[in-house]
């Protein structure tokens, strides 16, 4: 079960074995900050994932996955345990709490779910939110196993623009894709990898709700780009957000256990090949 609903999270907030965290986090152009959000107002019980802090500290591009001792020690901080059944959600719908997902799964985390829609439906739905201060956390001591297998690297991905070994799949806007409109890293230009394919993560999810669209839909939407389900696929975007999205709701489609993400995304392919404004 890798996606629940607005009322089964109402039904489990008391059950002690959930822990449900915040995971909100917005593109560098937009002046808004997550974590200042969530102290304001969250799903009760909530707690604080911060991407950019629980990601690799040394490297240049944005929120990398970190190593394993380094997430073990700061989701130790956060009170997740290795037994807890992790509800991920964001105030925009579906947007990082798929990232934080993705993460876990790589770290070995068993039992993880995105909210659908997120704090955005919880509030249309009218669900209780909390305002007052944010719960202490208990910390545990928390053990996480990374298997790589599922990250991609810059070498894996210029290699495939020649092998064609798999299917990479793009989850930026349009815009951004074709270089028509301008990356929210404005040092970066726009464009794309070669041979890579476009599925803009917003048209995966519904504008007026937040939440994923119906499989009906989803299905659509990959057929449109010729992707199987039998076709070896790894998922992009501009940092590595967005991506997994557009993978989570492949993953829920298709019912597989995991899926593949380029890290660094566009950011470190235009870097690496010197695509940057002057």
């Amino acid at each position: 079960m890798n996606i629940v609903d607005v009322v089964w999270l109402e039904n489990n907030l008391n059950n002690e074995n959930i822990i449900i965290l915040d995971c909100s986090w917005h593109l560098p152009n937009t002046q808004r900050s997550g974590k200042e959000e969530f102290k304001k107002e969250r799903i009760p019980g909530a707690i604080f994932f911060d991407i950019d802090e629980i990601s690799e500290q040394e490297s240049p591009f944005p929120h990398m996955m970190p190593t394993e001792d380094y997430f073990s020690d700061k989701v130790s901080e956060l009170g997740v345990s290795n037994d807890h059944h992790i509800i991920t959600y964001d105030s925009l719908g579906v947007f990082s709490s798929a990232r934080v997902y993705w993460m876990f799964k790589q770290f070995g985390h068993k039992k993880i779910s995105i909210l659908d829609g997120g704090l955005k439906f919880w509030k249309i739905k009218n669900k209780k939110i909390e305002t007052s201060a944010p719960n202490k956390k208990i910390k545990t001591n928390y053990l996480a196993q990374l298997n790589r297998s599922k990250i991609k690297g810059f070498e894996d991905v210029k290699k495939n623009t020649q092998t064609k070994e798999f299917k990479l799949v793009d989850a930026r806007p349009s815009g951004r894709f074709n270089g028509t409109d301008p990356e929210p890293r404005k040092d970066l230009q726009s464009g794309n990898i070669e041979n890579s394919l476009n599925i803009p993560f917003n048209i995966i999810v519904d504008a007026e709700t937040g939440c994923f669209k119906n499989k009906e839909e989803i299905e659509k939407i990959f057929k449109e780009k010729n992707i199987m389900k039998k076709d070896s696929l790894v998922f992009s975007c501009g940092s590595g957000v967005a991506a997994c999205v557009v993978g989570a709701a492949y993953e829920n489609l298709n019912n597989i256990d995991n899926y593949n993400v380029f890290d660094g995304s566009w950011t470190e392919w235009a870097t690496k090949n010197n695509l940057k404004n002057s």
